[in-house]
C-alpha cells in the first residue's frame, strides 16, 4: 500500500473552518486506498476526542503545537524579511527539525502540502515528490480586504498582498503537482504555468446534508460560515445593515439567523429582535433546516463557498454575489439567485417570499446541481490521479 504524508496548517476537525473541511474529506476518501500520516501544524490545543477522529482514519497523526511566545517572535523576525506574515506565524525551526526527521522515517511515496503557509516544511525534500493544494489564492484574498480596512491596517495588508504574491510564485517551483478549488482562483495565481494547476474542487456529502421537511421554519433568512473571517463579518454586516432593513420594512415580521463558530465582538453587535447569533452549532444542519432562504451577498474572499453547497444541498434556495457564483457556477435564475445591490438583494428576498413555487423550484435546482457537480469521491478521484498514486 503507497504510504501518503499529508501536512496542514491547521488541525482538520471539527469542520469550522473551510481548509479543515477540505482536508478532512480528502483525507477520509483517501484513507480508504493508501496509508495516510497527517502531521498538523497548529496554534490551537486540540482535544483527544478531535484528534481520535483522524485517528480512525490515518495510520498516524501527528500534531505540533506553536506556542505564543514563538508566534510572536515569528512575527517580529518577518518584518526584517521578505516572507508572508502568515507563513512566517505557521513556521518553527524546532518544528520543521522534527517534521524533516519523520519524514525521512516513514519514507513516503508522495508528500501533500494544504496551503502555503507549510511549504517551507516540505519544499526542501527533493527526493520525494510533493504537491500543494493552493486552494485559494491567498493574496487576491488579503488585497480585497484592502479598501475595506482601517488606514493602518491597510498598509499591513498592502505588503501582505505583495509578499503572498511572490511567495506564491516562488513556491510554485518546489512542487511537482499543484491543486487549487476553482478556475476562477487558478486565474488568479502569479505564474507564467498557472494553467497546469490542476482544479479539485470540493465536494458535498449529499447524505449527510438532506434537508428534514418535519421541522419548523423560525427564519426568513440564514448566513452561516466562520464568523471570525473577515468577509464572512463583512457579508454579516452588510445583510444586517443594508438588506435586512428593506425586506422588513415590507415584511416586518421578517428575521435573520447568523449562525458560526466564533462571532467577533462586531458581528456580536449585530443581535437584535430580528436578528439571532447563535455562535457554534453542533448539527450545522440544524441552522439550514430552521430557515427558508440562505443569504450570502459575499464581497470579498477568494474560494469555493461551502456555506452555498450546503445550503443548496439542504435544498434552500440561495441569494449571493457574482463573485461568490464565480467559483460555483450555478446558472443564476435558475439554480441560485445573483444581486449586485442592497435593493437587488432584498427584492429577491422579497419574491421568493412572496412566491413559494419559485423559492421551490429555485432550492430543488440548486440541491440537484451540487449533488451532481460536487462529489468527494470523485474530486479527491482526480486529486490522485494529479499526484499519481
Amino acid at each position: 500500500m503507497k504510504k501518503l504524508v499529508v501536512i496542514t496548517s491547521r488541525f482538520p476537525f471539527p469542520l469550522d473552518k473551510g481548509d479543515k473541511l477540505r482536508a478532512y474529506h480528502q483525507i477520509k476518501e483517501l484513507a480508504k486506498s493508501m496509508e495516510v500520516h497527517l502531521i498538523s501544524v497548529t496554534n490551537s490545543s486540540v482535544p483527544e476526542s478531535d484528534k481520535k477522529v483522524l485517528e480512525n482514519l490515518c495510520a498516524s497523526v501527528t500534531i505540533h503545537k506553536l506556542n505564543k511566545i514563538g508566534l510572536v517572535w515569528s512575527l517580529f523576525k518577518s518584518l526584517f524579511n521578505k516572507k508572508p506574515f502568515q507563513v512566517a506565524l505557521f513556521y518553527n525551526k524546532v518544528i520543521h527539525n522534527k517534521i524533516s526527521k519523520q519524514i525521512k522515517e516513514l519514507n513516503p511515496n508522495h508528500i501533500y502540502c494544504q496551503l502555503i503557509r507549510c511549504a517551507e516544511y516540505v519544499k526542501d525534500e527533493y527526493d520525494i515528490r510533493k504537491t500543494i493544494d493552493f486552494m485559494d489564492v491567498l493574496s487576491k484574498g488579503i488585497e480585497r480586504r484592502i479598501t475595506s480596512s482601517s488606514f493602518y491596517f491597510k498598509k499591513l495588508l498592502k505588503i501582505e498582498a505583495e509578499r503572498l504574491k511572490v511567495y506564491e510564485h516562488i513556491m510554485f517551483e518546489y512542487f511537482d503537482n499543484h491543486s487549487i478549488i476553482s478556475l476562477q482562483d487558478q486565474e488568479l495565481i502569479y505564474h507564467t504555468k498557472r494553467e497546469n494547476i490542476t482544479i479539485i474542487p470540493n465536494g458535498i456529502d449529499s447524505d449527510f446534508f438532506k434537508p428534514d421537511a418535519n421541522l419548523v421554519k423560525k427564519y426568513t433568512l440564514l448566513f452561516n460560515g466562520n464568523m471570525q473571517y473577515q468577509p464572512n463579518v463583512k457579508s454579516a454586516q452588510y445583510i444586517v445593515e443594508h438588506v435586512l432593513p428593506i425586506v422588513i420594512a415590507k415584511y416586518p415580521e421578517a428575521n435573520l439567523l447568523i449562525s458560526g463558530t466564533s462571532p467577533t465582538k462586531e458581528v456580536l453587535a449585530l443581535a437584535s429582535e430580528s436578528v439571532t447569533i447563535s455562535g457554534w452549532i453542533d448539527d450545522i444542519r440544524d441552522a439550514y433546516n430552521s430557515a427558508h432562504i440562505f443569504i450570502a451577498p459575499m464581497q470579498i474572499g477568494t474560494g469555493l463557498q461551502n456555506k452555498l453547497l450546503e445550503a443548496m444541498a439542504m435544498k434552500m434556495p440561495c441569494v449571493t454575489s457574482k463573485l461568490a457564483n464565480n467559483a460555483l457556477n450555478a446558472t443564476p435564475g435558475n439554480e441560485i439567485l445573483i444581486g449586485n445591490s442592497k435593493e437587488e438583494y432584498a427584492q429577491l428576498i422579497i419574491n421568493l417570499i412572496e412566491n413559494n413555487n419559485m423559492s421551490s423550484e429555485i432550492g430543488k435546482a440548486g440541491q440537484d446541481y451540487v449533488c451532481q457537480n460536487f462529489n468527494w469521491a470523485s474530486s479527491v478521484r482526480k486529486l490522485k490521479e494529479t499526484m499519481n498514486l
